[in-house]
């Protein structure tokens, strides 16, 4: 049995067998050393998951290896999978990134960027009609900080220090994801939750049509915010997303797409290239693949780009 015939064996059955939440998508006509490229993604409703099933689908075709997706809890969740060799490809917020460690274990291999794809604005979502005006209005609410291994859960806390509150001691705080913290706001069960994502996130927009809501003004908390974590920054979600009446102030982070430094450099930059050369397909998956251009995606910092990204940038004739 050749070498990459085992690799895929070993995968399909990694992916039947223990990785329940993996599609695996049909290999077609390959190379006959084609090294399979599975990719972490995030929860159903969110951009991480559309992005990444149109990423595998052009992959599938150019350069021609097998993909697959892994659905996830978030970032955290994702370099995990990088890390456990479950996925060679992940979607992950900068500031997870930076940290680069799950639990305190490191990758054998350091963590490397294909692209920057989108920047996420951070949601502090609260019905229309709530008392709820800033975040320090979050004391003694019930409020989802995220899922339990996503990167919201990194952020939150980090935002509700700068008023001065843990989510432990000062709010009635619960790990849920998106889909969970839309559905928790909408019967009441919750006063509010945090999300990090492209504008518009979907379940947001789902969310909003059922339930008018508003978001949370974050300048002030991120001027205080990049004072300790410069990776992060200031972004408006303009009016009349969610059918919000004025634009709103909040923080962002960049997204980037992560690799480890052993992925092969000539199909490194294979991916980007094809990448680069679909761009309208990741646009019609979803509204963030717009900002994938060659231009912002060599802006990973303070990841560093994986060479073989990096020789795919400086030959691509778009740039």
């Amino acid at each position: 049995m050749s070498r990459a015939v085992g690799r895929r064996t070993v995968l399909r059955a990694g992916l039947g067998a223990g990785l329940g939440a993996a599609t695996l998508l049909a290999a077609g006509c390959t190379r006959p050393d084609a090294t399979p490229v599975v990719v972490a993604t995030g929860g159903p409703q969110g951009v991480y998951r559309r992005l990444g099933e149109a990423l595998a689908a052009v992959w599938r075709t150019d350069p021609g290896v097998p993909t697959g997706v892994l659905g996830s809890e978030g970032s955290v969740d994702n370099v995990g999978m990088l890390v456990s060799g479950r996925a060679r490809a992940a979607f992950c917020a900068a500031d997870v990134a930076v940290d680069g460690a799950v639990d305190g274990a490191r990758p054998r291999f350091p963590l490397q960027a294909l692209a920057r794809v989108h920047d996420d604005a951070i949601h502090v979502v609260v019905p229309a009609e709530s008392p709820i005006r800033r975040l320090a209005d979050l004391a003694g609410r019930r409020v989802s900080v995220g899922a339990r291994n996503s990167g919201v859960l990194v952020i939150a806390p980090r935002l509700l220090q700068t008023v001065g509150l843990t989510a432990e001691r000062d709010t009635e705080a619960v790990l849920l994801g998106l889909d969970d913290s839309a559905a928790a706001l909408e019967r009441g069960e919750i006063d509010a939750f945090f999300w990090s994502g492209g504008v518009p996130t979907a379940g947001v927009d789902r969310l909003a049509r059922a339930r008018p809501v508003r978001l949370l003004d974050l300048g002030e908390e991120t001027a205080r915010l990049r004072t300790r974590y410069p990776v992060y920054d200031v972004t408006t979600a303009p009016a009349g997303t969610y059918g919000l009446v004025d634009p709103v102030s909040t923080t962002t982070v960049r997204n980037v797409l992560l690799v480890t430094a052993d992925l092969p450099a000539d199909l490194a930059q294979d991916l980007v290239r094809v990448m680069l050369e679909n761009r309208a397909a990741l646009a019609s998956a979803d509204p963030a693949g717009r900002s994938i251009d060659p231009r912002t995606a060599i802006g990973t910092q303070p990841v560093a780009l994986h060479p073989g990204a990096v020789a795919a940038y400086r030959a691509f004739k778009g740039i």
